[in-house]
C-alpha cells in the first residue's frame, strides 16, 4: 500500500495521461467540491467537456475558482492532464501566489494499458494517449524542479488502487491549542530578566549548582510559553537563555518561532559547522553570541543549531484566534507556507527605504491589519506594549534598558519586568518616535471599512444589511461634520411611536402598555420626553483617560448629536465637558470608572434648532395668521351684505384655533434668545462606563439604575443636568397603569411633548427569544400638530392608517447596532470594527421611511 501524504492546505495537481484514471482517482480519495476538473470546466463554458477549443476559457475560469478557494483556506484538486511544463507553470504559479504547497500526484499507467481502455472510446484517439505518454515521459521526472513541494508517482494500477492518502497539518497549524499561554517578547540575550519574567508569570525555574536557571517545571496553572523568537544576540548571556528556552521547549512548556537573529546565527552555525568560508557578517550582537558559544561544549552548540533548525516561522492557535509571529504577519498569510511567508514573519516588510539611522522603513501592517485573529510579535521594540488593530508588540527593548514583556492569553493580560541594566546601546530610537498612547491614535478608519454593501454582524440578533447606496449618503455626513473619530463610539437609534384608538388621540399610553402586555413585559417605566436634541455625552476624568481608552489627545469630553455632529464650536464644547465632567467626579467614584459614554437629550430645543423653528415653524404661523385675518375680515363684510357666511366663518374660526394652538405647541419648547450658557443636558441612560477592573456596558441594568446615575449628575451641578420625570409601571395593577395615563394627560396638557415608555429592565426579550423594542414614545395631542400640522385633528382616522412596521424595524436595527458598537468598544476591539457598526446606524437611516413617525 502507497502512503501519500498531502498537507491539509495546499494545491494538488493530477497528472496523467488521458484514460489514467484520475478523475476515477479524485471520486476516491476527495470530496466533490475539492476536485476542480478541466472536462467540467469546458462542459461549463462550452456545453461540451470533449470541446478542446474551450481549453483556454475553461482552464482560465477554473485558476478563478482555484485562486478563490486557495484564498479561503481550502484544499484544492485540479484533474487535468497537466502534462506540459507550462501547462503546470501556471499551477506552481498560483500556489506561489497564495503560499501554499504544490502537490504533484503523478499516475504513471503504462501505455498498453492506456490503449487497451480508450479502444472502445469513442471520445479519446489512441494516438492521442500514446502521444500524451510520450510527454509524460520526457516532461514528467524534473516535478521538484519546476516547484512541486512534493511529488507522488504511482507507478502501476495496482499501486494506484491501493494509494491511502493521509492528510497531514502544517508545522504552524496549532488550531486546536487553546491554551493557556504566556506570550514573552524578544529576550535578547537577557537571560536575568527572562528568569524574573517567568517567575513573575507563575512559574518555578530549576537552576543548577552554578545557580543558572536550567528548567522550569510545569506551571501550577496548566501554561505554557510562547517565545517570539530573537532570544539571541546583544546581550550578556545567550547561552543561559537557549538552555532554559531549549529545556522547556523539549518539556512540552513552550514553544518558540524564529526570528531574524535566530536566522543569521543559524546560518552562521551552518556555515562553520561546514568548514566553508563564512559569508554572514557579524553585527547587530551576532559576534558576542558566537564568543559567548564558544566557551559552550560543542554538544550544547549542536543542539542549538537542531534546536534552530526546528524553528518554525509563526503557528497559528486556537482554532485560528491567536497568531504568534517575529515580525508580525498580516491576515492573507496566517497558516500559509512559502519562502515569502517565512521571510515576512522574520522580518517583517520593508518599503526599499532606510531610515535616517540606516535602518530598513518598514510598512506599518499593523494599521491596516482587520483580521479577526490576534497578532502578537516583536522584532521592532517598542515603548510600551500598546493594542493596534487586535495587535500587540511585546518588544519593549529589554537589551535595550526598556522592559521584557509578555501577553497572557486569553486574559490579554500584560505582564513586564524592568531590565536590570542597559545591555546595550540602542542604534535609534524604539519604536516610531510614538508617545505611549499613539498606536490607538494610529488605528483610524479607512474607505473600505464603511462603503458598500456589507452584512454588519451584532451579538443581539442577526447580521443586518447595509446597502451600498445608502452607506454613501452616511458617509457623505461622517466624513464632512462628524466629531473627531476616536469619539464616536456610539449613535443613538430612532425610536417608534404607537398608534393609539382613544377619542381624538392620535397616539395614547394605553396603546403603549398593551404593546408591551403582546410582548411578555410585565413592568415599563414611563419617562418624559423631552423637547430637545438628542445627544450623546462622552466624559473622561483626564486626557490621559481620552487618549488610552478613545485614541484622541488634547480633549477630556465629547458632547455630539445623533449624526455624530458637534453642537458647538471647540470652545463651548470644552466649557460644557468641563463642567460635565466635574459634576461627574461623584459618579466616577461610585462606579470606580475613569469614563462614561451617555445617552441624553440637550436643552432647549431652539439652542441648536433655532433654523428650523424659524423656516418650517414660525414661517407657517407667520403666513397663515395675516391670511386667516383677511379672510375674517372679508367675510365680515359679505355677512354685513346679507350673505349666509355661517359655515365659513366657523371654518375660519375654526382653522385660526388650530393656528394658534400650532404656534403655543412649538413655543411651549423654546427659550428666547438663548445661547450656549443656557444649554442643559438631560442624560437618561448610561450607556458605558470603564475604570481599572475593566469595562462595561449597561443595558442590562435596569432603568432606575440609570436614572439614579442621571440624579446624582444633577445633584452635583443643577444648572447643567435635568433630571427626567418618570414612572414605573406594573402592567397588571390597572390603577398603575390608569395613574401612568394620568400623569402622561398632565404632562402632555402642560405643553410637554410626552413620554418614552421602556421595559423596566432595559433590554429585554419576549418568549420567542427575540428583542423586544427598547422603547415606544407617545406623543401628546397638541405637539403632534408640530408633526402633522396645524389642522391634523381632523384626519386621525386617516392617520391611525399609518403603517409602522418598518419604522420599529429600523428602530431595533439601530438599537442593535449601537449596542454592536459599545460592546466591540469595551472588548478593546479595533476602531474599525467599531466604527462598522456606528457607521451602519447612521446608514440605516438613509432608508426611506415617513420622518413624522
Amino acid at each position: 500500500m502507497s502512503r501519500i501524504e498531502i498537507p491539509s492546505l495546499g494545491l494538488v495537481v493530477l497528472v496523467g495521461v488521458a484514460g489514467a484514471g484520475k478523475s476515477t482517482f479524485a471520486r476516491t480519495h476527495f470530496s466533490d467540491t475539492e476536485v476542480l476538473s478541466s472536462d467540467a470546466f469546458r462542459g461549463f463554458v462550452a456545453d461540451d467537456p470533449t470541446d478542446q477549443t474551450a481549453t483556454a476559457d475553461a482552464f482560465e475560469a477554473l485558476i478563478d475558482v482555484a485562486r478563490r478557494r486557495l484564498r479561503r483556506g481550502l484544499l484544492t484538486v485540479v484533474d487535468a492532464t497537466s502534462l506540459r511544463p507550462e501547462d503546470r507553470k501556471v499551477l506552481v504559479d498560483l500556489a506561489k501566489d497564495e503560499d501554499v504547497f504544490a502537490v504533484a500526484i503523478v499516475l504513471d499507467v503504462p501505455v498498453a494499458v492506456l490503449v487497451g481502455r480508450v479502444a472502445d472510446r469513442e471520445d479519446i484517439d489512441e494516438g492521442v494517449v500514446v502521444r500524451q505518454h510520450k510527454l509524460l515521459r520526457q516532461h514528467g521526472k524534473n516535478l521538484r524542479r519546476e516547484g512541486f513541494r512534493f511529488v507522488h508517482v504511482l507507478s502501476d494500477q495496482a499501486e494506484i488502487e491501493a494509494a491511502e492518502l493521509v492528510r497531514t497539518r502544517l508545522f504552524n497549524d496549532r488550531t486546536d491549542d487553546h491554551g493557556p499561554f504566556d506570550i514573552v517578547g524578544d529576550v535578547h540575550g537577557c537571560a536575568d530578566e527572562l528568569s524574573d519574567l517567568l517567575t513573575a508569570l507563575g512559574w518555578s525555574l530549576v537552576r543548577d549548582a552554578d545557580g543558572r536557571a536550567v528548567a522550569a517545571r510545569d506551571h501550577p496553572d496548566g501554561r505554557r510559553a510562547i517565545f517570539v523568537g530573537d532570544l539571541v544576540d546583544r546581550g550578556p548571556d545567550t547561552p543561559g537563555v537557549l538552555r532554559l528556552v531549549m529545556s522547556m521547549v523539549s518539556a512540552g512548556q513552550a514553544m518558540c518561532v524564529r526570528g531574524n537573529h535566530e536566522e543569521k546565527l543559524l546560518r552562521v552555525l551552518r556555515e562553520r559547522t561546514a568548514r566553508g568560508a563564512e559569508s554572514t557578517v557579524l553585527t547587530h550582537g551576532l559576534a558576542e553570541t558566537i564568543a559567548q558559544l564558544a566557551d559552550e561544549p560543542d554538544d550544547f552548540v549542536a543542539d542549538v543549531t537542531a534546536f534552530l533548525d526546528g524553528l518554525v516561522s509563526h503557528y497559528v492557535f486556537d482554532d485560528g484566534r491567536l497568531v504568534v509571529a517575529h515580525a508580525g504577519l498580516a491576515e492573507r498569510y496566517h497558516g500559509r507556507t512559502s519562502g515569502r511567508v517565512r521571510n515576512l514573519a522574520m522580518y517583517g516588510e520593508t518599503t526599499g527605504e532606510k531610515d535616517r539611522w540606516g535602518f530598513p522603513v518598514r510598512v506599518e501592517w499593523a494599521r491596516d491589519y482587520r483580521g479577526t485573529a490576534m497578532v502578537v510579535y516583536g522584532h521592532t521594540p517598542v515603548p510600551t506594549a500598546a493594542w493596534l488593530n487586535n495587535t500587540l508588540c511585546v518588544d519593549t527593548g529589554c537589551v535595550f534598558g526598556g522592559r521584557l514583556t509578555a501577553l497572557r492569553y486569553p486574559e490579554a493580560d500584560i505582564v513586564d519586568v524592568a531590565a536590570r541594566t542597559e545591555h546595550w546601546p540602542s542604534e535609534r530610537p524604539m519604536g516610531y518616535g510614538d508617545t505611549t498612547g499613539d498606536a490607538r491614535v494610529r488605528s483610524t478608519i479607512r474607505l473600505d471599512d464603511v462603503v458598500g454593501k456589507r452584512a454588519v454582524g451584532n451579538r443581539f440578533g442577526p447580521s443586518i444589511t447595509v446597502r451600498d447606496d445608502h452607506a454613501a449618503a452616511a458617509l457623505e455626513v461622517m466624513s464632512r461634520f462628524a466629531v473627531d473619530a476616536g469619539w464616536l463610539r456610539y449613535l443613538p437609534p430612532t425610536m417608534s411611536p404607537v398608534t393609539g384608538t382613544a377619542d381624538g388621540l392620535l397616539e395614547d399610553p394605553e396603546a403603549a402598555f398593551e404593546f408591551y402586555r403582546r410582548s411578555g413585559v410585565a413592568r415599563v417605566v414611563c419617562e418624559e420626553k423631552h423637547m430637545g436634541s438628542r445627544a450623546v455625552l462622552v466624559i473622561c476624568d483626564g486626557e490621559a483617560t481620552a487618549t488610552e481608552v478613545f485614541g484622541v489627545t488634547g480633549g477630556v469630553g465629547a458632547l455630539y448629536t445623533r449624526t455624530g455632529r458637534s453642537f458647538f464650536g471647540p470652545h463651548d464644547t470644552a466649557s460644557i465637558i468641563e463642567r460635565a465632567g466635574s459634576a461627574a467626579r461623584s459618579v466616577f467614584g461610585s462606579l470606580g470608572c475613569r469614563w462614561m459614554i451617555l445617552d441624553a437629550e440637550l436643552l432647549p430645543w431652539n439652542i441648536k434648532g433655532e433654523g428650523l423653528i424659524r423656516s418650517e415653524f414660525a414661517g407657517v404661523a407667520a403666513a397663515a395668521g395675516p391670511e386667516l385675518d383677511l379672510l375674517a375680515s372679508e367675510l365680515a363684510v359679505a355677512a354685513g351684505r346679507g350673505l349666509d357666511v355661517t359655515g365659513p366663518v366657523a371654518a375660519a374660526a375654526s382653522r385660526r384655533a388650530d393656528i394658534d394652538a400650532f404656534t403655543r405647541a412649538y413655543l411651549d419648547h423654546v427659550q428666547v434668545g438663548a445661547t450656549v450658557s443656557a444649554a442643559r443636558i438631560a442624560p437618561f441612560e448610561v450607556l458605558a462606563f470603564g475604570g481599572p477592573d475593566g469595562s462595561h456596558t449597561a443595558e442590562e441594568l435596569p432603568h432606575a439604575w440609570h436614572l439614579d446615575v442621571a440624579g446624582q449628575l444633577r445633584a452635583a451641578d443643577p444648572e447643567l443636568f435635568v433630571t427626567t420625570a418618570h414612572r414605573d409601571v406594573d402592567l397588571g395593577d390597572d390603577a398603575a397603569v390608569a395613574e401612568a395615563a394620568l400623569w402622561w394627560h398632565d404632562l402632555t396638557d402642560a405643553g410637554g411633548e410626552g413620554m418614552v415608555v421602556k421595559p423596566a429592565a432595559n433590554m429585554t426579550r419576549d418568549r420567542r427569544g427575540r428583542m423586544v423594542a427598547p422603547g415606544v414614545k407617545v406623543r401628546g395631542r397638541e405637539y403632534l400638530r408640530i408633526v402633522y400640522g396645524p389642522s391634523y385633528t381632523d384626519d386621525i382616522g386617516r392617520l391611525r392608517g399609518r403603517d409602522l412596521r418598518h419604522k420599529r424595524s429600523m428602530a431595533l436595527r439601530e438599537y442593535q447596532l449601537g449596542r454592536e458598537a459599545l460592546a466591540r468598544h469595551i472588548g478593546g476591539e479595533p476602531l474599525w470594527r467599531v466604527h462598522e457598526a456606528v457607521f451602519a446606524v447612521l446608514a440605516l437611516e438613509s432608508e426611506p421611511v415617513d420622518s413624522r413617525l
